[in-house]
């Protein structure tokens, strides 16, 4: 399925109002995504003044987040949609919320990258471990707005399935950091700041597969929440 899906109503003013709307999601999306690109070189380079520019801009975040909601709960009040609209609006609402609470994590590791550049000693370490996670959680989230954008389930199955990969680095980069607060207690501090980073890298993944099933919803009106990945992609191919 892809955006032709969007204006074959009667009133042209409403297939505007829809197409206006995902637009905005989309762009929404852009400034996360932007977000997310300066909070891990923040913390990867030491740079406190680009962490102190991805925490000013979560505010930018919230602010569309209040005006996209409005937006939303405007359509649903004035054209009472039904089937596909509907569920095409109810996917874009909580899609908005992901978005917005993504942002939240990136200011997370912006203000990590902070504390970590007070810390003594800190050797502005390149953290590759770091950078191929962040990678992977930002592709992620850019193939699942690009499906979004697109309306097509055809990559929803290889995204979600990457989780798998994120959760792997996860517990690699965790033992890690493990390993070097026993080795030397003066690490803890920073292996802290690390540990919160990973975190909220590996929830930014959690978000970009709940995206993908809320478009699955949207397509097919199927709730695959709390699903096994078998069960999404049985789902997206009709099984």
């Amino acid at each position: 399925m892809n955006n032709t899906s969007i204006g074959h109503h009667i009133s042209e003013q409403f297939n505007k109002e829809l197409e206006d709307m995902r637009n905005h999601v989309l762009t929404m999306g852009g400034l996360v995504e932007e977000q997310i690109e300066n909070a891990i070189k923040a913390f990867a380079t030491a740079d406190v003044e680009l962490a102190e520019q991805v925490i000013k801009q979560d505010n930018q975040i919230d602010a569309l987040e209040i005006a996209l909601d409005r937006e939303c709960m405007e359509i649903l009040a004035l054209r009472q949609p039904t089937a596909f609209d509907l569920r095409l609006l109810i996917t874009m609402f909580k899609t908005i919320n992901e978005l917005e609470r993504v942002g939240d994590l990136a200011e997370v590791i912006a203000k990590m990258a902070i504390v970590t550049s007070e810390v003594e000693g800190h050797p502005h370490a390149p953290y590759y471990e770091i950078q191929h996670m962040a990678d992977l959680i930002k592709g992620m989230l850019h193939d699942a707005l690009d499906s979004f954008a697109r309306m097509s389930l055809d990559e929803v199955p290889a995204i979600t399935a990457r989780d798998e990969l994120v959760d792997r680095e996860y517990a690699s980069i965790i033992r890690q950091q493990i390993t070097y607060m026993m080795e030397d207690a003066r690490n803890i501090k920073r292996t802290l700041n690390v540990l919160w980073t990973v975190r909220s890298l590996e929830r930014i993944g959690d978000h970009a597969c709940n995206i993908c099933e809320h478009l699955v919803y949207m397509i097919k009106g199927e709730d695959v929440r709390h699903t096994s990945h078998e069960e999404l992609e049985k789902k997206v191919k009709g099984e």
